[in-house]
């Protein structure tokens, strides 16, 4: 495909039926949607598995800012693809225009089944598990407050992005202040930990690897900001921004909230817990600090949770108009600014897996290799295209280029190659399972075809 035809359909991406995303999103908008994102349940669990693969407190800290380094390289090469090809696809988009329609549809059938509709389930799934404890509601509290939380996200998002990033903007607020509550614990309320040696043995062989796929776990999700880049005042020039500003701030928080975790219960006490943010604030203020961060948890899974609603339906958008036989998946609602459809089954098919889950749960590491080796199968294939359409479109305006190319983006794919062979190299069975209902989405493409644009690049 020549530079220019990109260029003229990057200016009219989204177009369905007359009405196309529309630049409604501020700048802290986008960089709230990536922080709550990001800062999900995962920072008050994974640090303990962390932790556990570390031989010292140094090296846990190392890791830690390695994740937020990873992450950056990364971010600089997205901002490269957002920028030249603003489109509420994000990566879909990317992967479509580099190596054409089947593999595009497969990303898509990836994120709807596996990625992104696995994550909103499981991110409701842990808010219920803490408010149940809170607010008990029997025997299933959990499945129900999660499926509520499926269906009023999605309804919230469906009735207008207004709403749905208003939400997302007070959650995000909430969220901070929660884990910024666990900071002030740990470094200057609870009590220091009596210093230990390190965990029995130290990290066993190839723990590294493991331990940088919790680490880049409890990064992930930066990217889907790439998904509003169409949405963004300003044009796509201030996802550079957006991204440096979001990923900026985690990093700083993470590294400060392991400090709270070293401080008060010490490497060995980090590794043996498997709540280490609810100890530490039962440390410093009893029970009620116990119930204070119990409350936290659930408003950090309901944040990821809300902005990963936001997100997702974008790239199920953006599959419905590329596939004539899914086209009502495609049609954006300009009166409301959203995806509707997309939106609908989006949350349908996460309320399935809610239900299932409710019989047949195993649990945050089971999520991790069910879900681990697709996402960085796909990540791999992101950083490869930014080669592919420097090559393929020379012509397109870019208006950030990322430095020091293609340094930049061959660490990025080298990351994501090792995070890819690391999540295959420890799963079991349930690697396995995410790689059939991949499979099952070649199989469905047998009867499906992109649109022949852009299809065969």
């Amino acid at each position: 495909m020549r530079g220019a035809d990109l260029e003229s359909d990057s200016r009219t991406a989204g177009r369905v039926g007359g009405d196309e995303p529309h630049p409604l999103l501020r700048t802290r908008d986008a960089v709230a949607i990536t922080i709550g994102i990001v800062l999900g349940a995962g920072i008050f669990r994974t640090p303990s598995l962390v932790a556990g693969g570390v031989t010292s407190e140094a090296m846990l800290m190392a890791v830690w800012a390695a994740g937020g380094l990873v992450a950056l390289i990364g971010a600089l090469c997205y901002a490269e693809l957002a920028s030249a090809f603003p489109h509420a696809g994000g990566d879909y988009t990317y992967l479509r225009r580099a190596f054409g329609g089947r593999l595009a549809f497969l990303y898509a059938w990836a994120r709807l089944t596996v990625i992104q509709t696995g994550s909103v389930a499981i991110l409701c799934f842990v808010f219920g598990d803490y408010l149940a404890d809170l607010l008990p509601l029997g025997a299933n509290g959990s499945a129900i407050y999660a499926a509520l939380a499926v269906i009023g996200l999605t309804a919230l998002n469906w009735l207008g992005v207004r709403q749905g990033t208003f939400a997302q903007n007070m959650l995000t607020l909430l969220e901070v202040a929660g884990l910024a509550a666990v900071i002030v614990a740990g470094l200057a309320l609870a009590p220091a930990a009596t210093p230990a040696p390190a965990p029995a043995g130290g990290a066993p062989d190839g723990a590294l690897g493991l331990v940088m796929v919790f680490v880049l776990l409890t990064y992930g999700g930066w990217n889907e900001t790439v998904y509003v880049s169409a949405e963004l005042r300003g044009g796509p020039r201030r996802m550079l921004r957006v991204l440096l500003l979001g990923l900026g701030a985690i990093t700083g928080l993470y590294l400060l909230v392991n400090l709270a975790y070293m401080r008060a219960l010490g490497l060995a006490g980090m590794a043996a817990s498997e709540a280490v943010a609810a100890e530490v604030m039962r440390r410093a203020a009893g029970g009620a600090g116990a119930v204070l961060i119990t409350a936290a948890v659930a408003v950090a899974a309901l944040t990821s949770a809300n902005a990963t609603v936001i997100t997702g339906a974008r790239s199920t958008f953006a599959l419905g108009r590329d596939m004539p036989q899914l086209g009502f998946l495609g049609r954006w609602n300009g009166t409301t600014g959203t995806p509707g459809n997309a939106l609908l089954v989006q949350g349908g098919m996460a309320l399935l897996l809610v239900i299932a889950g409710a019989f047949a749960r195993d649990g945050f590491q089971m999520a991790v290799e069910y879900s681990a080796p697709v996402f960085w199968f796909f990540f791999l294939l992101v950083g490869i295209a930014l080669f592919v359409l420097r090559r393929r479109a020379p012509d397109v305006p870019r208006p950030f280029r990322v430095p020091l190319y293609p340094l930049t983006p061959l660490l990025f794919c080298a990351a994501n190659a090792w995070l890819l062979w690391s999540s295959l190299a420890y799963t079991g069975w349930g690697a396995l399972v995410g790689a059939g209902v991949l499979a099952a989405g070649v199989i469905l493409l047998l009867f499906l075809s992109p649109t022949s644009k852009e299809a065969a690049p």
